[in-house]
Formats: structure tokens, C-alpha cells, sequence
């Protein structure tokens, strides 16, 4: 068989990347070999995001830069998948003469046939739901080398329906895999040195919940923290009308789950929270949040807000701005809204200025960037366990993270790499913190 190379660009949340990864497993076993560089690619692939307006407009310009690509190599393979390709489905293979193929966020395990068939110039799109419980036992676990972290898949889809929010539309409903696969899976990569697991899912929290015979989610952070050589579990993302009181409690109770929990607001006002069809209050969500800090005391809470809502009044914004305070999040994924065709949100009339959202979500910025940077200059002259990951961002050093997710860089030879190392944090940016070997 002769190797071919494969550009693969993934955009987007963590689902994303680890369906990248998988990607690549499936296309290994008919010949192609990941490459960094797509001149030189025999196939490039975009795995994309329709979340936000701007990650879409970003793929749709790539897409329109790589016709260079295709017109100076007539063999070269094109195709799109994830949640883009899902949303526009056959549009795109109209609109673009160039693409040779679409695939959707359901039909990872078609995309070996459907490349063969690229090769012999047929041109495919394949974007139907799989709406079955063994939907993700369709789609292989990543093989490769070996790395320090790894994601895995508990969960697929969203029941909730935010008014803003397009996932249900394009990942489907939810769906849980079996726990049997899902711990078999994590067993394999302890055997090949992963220590840290991320147990990833649209909303981890409501994992089982519409499957008998399967356990909590909660219950089942506890079955993987009795696996031999899983040294830290983290998951994402939750939803917080789902954080179960159990779940809580194995903050308490579970030692090898991490110090950090995200924990999306979207909003600290309750008539804005109601209009995104979020499920709870703005005093329910301060509750979990209490429960947290009860029962783990230091654990960082990261989130993410929307601005600009429709109708959001600027009294709305600064009750935003206060739970911010409140909470103190450590880390914060804040985006101007942006309509999203096909959601509930998407009918409700704009009342706020592209100018005026720009100016609020600028003035939550730099709010973020004070909290963030009082949050973690507390840890300077710290010690703190690191699990080194891979080398630092200069010559000499390592690089991993702390218990609570922050990227630590101190020197270091790569033979560290894998490796639980005291440091004492010397200093503290906005982005990561530098360390000393203790």
C-alpha cells in the first residue's frame, strides 16, 4: 500500500479534536500518514465549528484558500466534516466544485469508504443521524503514540435546546456509550502510560441518564478512578442544571479528580438566562457553586459568558459582571452573541449594536484579565505537582499542568516527560505560570 499524506485542520471544542484523532486512526489503515504541512498533502481535511458565526465565516475562507491547493494538484482529496458539514450539508459541494467530499458528525466510520471513492473522482456527501445507542461504538479509539492526557468519549448530542445554541441541531440528540467500552478504552491507554484522562461529552453530566442498566455519571468518574495507572480525571463540559449533588460529592470523595470544574454561566442575569432557555437561576447556579468550594476547598472554576444576548439590557450586563466577581473564575470563554440560523434565539429581534456588544464584551475582558491574574498570582512561591506533558515554549524547559488544568513551564530535560515533578511557581502571566524544580 502506498502511504499518502494527511492534512487534517480541526476547529472548535475538545469533541472536535478527539474526532480528529480518531480520524486519523480510521484513514491509517488505508494508507495515510498525518502531515503538518498541506502543500505537501495527498488529502486535506477541515473539521469544523458552527458554534459561533466567526468560526464558520473562518472556515468557509479557508475553504476558499485551498482552492489554490487543488488547483496546483488535480489528485489532491478535499473534504469537510463536523458540525459545518452537518449543518450545510450537500450546500457545500454545490457551492464549491472543488470539495470532494462532506461528512457529518455521525459518520466518522464512512469516511474510509468515502475517501476510496474520492480517489476514483466521486464526490459524496454523508450527513444522516445515527440515532441508536451504539452509535459511538462506530467509531474506533485513537491508536498512535503515546501521550501523557487523553481524551475520551462518554457521551454524544444535547437534549437541552439553549435558545442560542445550534449543538442539538447538528450533533444530535444525546446518547451515552456503554460504560463497559468506555472503560475498557481508558484501561488500554493506562497500559500505553496515560496518566489523565478527559472524559469528554456535549453535557457529561447527564451521561446514563437515558440508559437503564448504566451508571451515573458521578458513578462512573468513580469506576475510572479504580483503574490502575489513571493518576487524574478531569471531564467537559457540564451543564450546571445537571450537577448533580452526587457528582459533587466526588470532589469530595474521589482524589484523582482534578481541582477544576467548567462550569458555563453563559449570563448572570435571570431574565437573560430564561430567554437562553438555560434551566436554572442565577441563585441555583451560585449554590453549585458554593457546593463545590464546600466540599473542595482551592478548586478553580472556569466558564463561559455571552454577550450582547438579545434583549440584554445594560443592567443585565453588570449582573454579569457581578457574578464574575462572585465566582471568581479562574479562566473565562467569553464571546459577543451571534444568531445562529435554525435556533429559537435566532427570531428574537437585535436590539444591541455590534459597537455596544464589542464595548461590553471588551469591559468583560478586562475584568477577566484582573480576576485571572489576582487568582493565580496566589500561587506564586507555591509547590505544586506537575504533569509534564511534552517541552516548554523556550529551549531547556518542560511543560505540563497542575492539578487544576494551568500550564506550568520550568527547566527541564525531556526525560521528565511523564513524570509527576515538584515545582515552586517564581512567577505568574496571564496565560501560564513558570516554575523551579523543588
Amino acid at each position: 500500500m502506498n502511504e499518502k499524506l494527511l492534512y487534517i485542520e480541526t476547529f472548535g471544542c475538545q469533541m472536535n479534536v478527539n474526532d480528529s484523532e480518531r480520524i486519523v486512526t480510521m484513514l491509517a489503515d488505508i494508507g495515510y500518514r498525518s502531515t503538518t504541512a498541506p502543500s505537501n498533502a495527498d488529502m486535506i481535511l477541515l473539521n469544523t465549528c458552527s458554534v459561533r458565526g466567526g468560526a464558520e465565516e473562518k472556515v468557509y475562507r479557508r475553504l476558499a484558500n485551498l482552492k489554490v491547493f487543488k488547483k496546483s494538484n488535480k489528485h489532491l482529496i478535499v473534504g469537510v466534516g463536523g458540525c459545518v458539514a452537518q449543518q450545510e450539508g450537500d450546500e457545500l459541494l454545490r457551492k464549491l466544485p472543488w470539495l470532494d467530499l462532506v461528512f457529518g458528525t455521525h459518520n466518522l466510520h464512512l469516511l474510509p469508504d468515502m475517501v476510496i471513492a474520492a480517489e476514483h473522482g466521486e464526490r459524496r456527501c454523508e450527513t444522516s443521524f445515527i440515532d441508536i445507542d451504539q452509535r459511538l461504538d462506530l467509531f474506533p479509539s485513537v491508536k498512535g503514540a503515546t501521550r501523557i492526557s487523553s481524551f475520551v468519549t462518554v457521551m454524544q448530542g444535547c437534549d437541552n435546546f439553549c435558545s442560542y445554541c445550534i449543538v442539538p441541531y447538528v450533533r444530535g440528540r444525546e446518547i451515552s456509550r456503554r460504560s463497559t467500552e468506555i472503560l475498557e478504552e481508558i484501561r488500554q491507554l493506562a497500559d500505553r502510560g496515560v496518566q489523565e484522562v478527559v472524559l469528554l461529552g456535549q453535557n457529561v453530566n447527564s451521561y446514563g441518564l437515558k440508559t437503564q442498566g448504566e451508571p451515573s455519571f458521578a458513578e462512573l468518574v468513580r469506576q475510572v478512578a479504580g483503574i490502575d495507572g489513571i493518576q487524574r480525571i478531569r471531564f467537559t463540559t457540564s451543564h450546571p442544571k445537571d450537577m448533580s449533588d452526587e457528582l459533587i460529592a466526588c470532589f469530595r470523595d474521589v482524589p484523582k479528580l482534578c481541582s477544576q470544574v467548567q462550569l458555563p454561566a453563559q449570563s448572570g442575569s435571570n431574565a437573560v438566562l430564561n430567554r437562553m432557555n438555560r434551566g436554572y437561576t442565577r441563585e441555583q447556579y451560585l449554590e453549585k457553586i458554593c457546593a463545590l468550594k464546600s466540599v473542595r476547598p482551592g478548586i478553580v472554576i472556569t466558564g463561559d459568558m455571552i454577550v450582547g444576548f438579545p434583549g440584554e439590557s445594560e443592567d443585565d450586563f453588570k449582573q454579569t459582571l457581578s457574578l464574575m466577581e462572585e465566582v471568581r473564575y479562574a479562566d473565562l470563554f467569553y464571546f459577543a452573541y451571534s444568531p445562529r440560523p435554525g435556533t429559537k434565539a435566532a427570531e428574537l429581534a437585535e436590539e444591541i449594536s455590534r459597537e455596544e456588544k464589542q464595548q461590553r464584551l471588551e469591559r468583560l475582558q478586562d475584568l477577566q484579565r484582573r480576576i485571572t491574574m489576582e487568582t493565580y498570582s496566589a500561587y506564586l512561591g507555591s509547590v505544586q505537582r506537575v504533569l509534564v506533558e511534552g517541552e516548554g515554549k523556550r529551549p531547556g524547559q518542560v511543560s505540563g499542568k497542575v492539578e487544576n488544568g494551568r500550564t506550568v513551564n520550568f527547566p527541564g530535560e525531556r526525560t521528565l516527560v511523564g513524570r509527576l515533578v515538584v515545582v515552586r511557581i517564581v512567577k505568574v502571566f496571564q496565560n501560564s505560570l513558570l516554575g523551579e524544580p523543588v
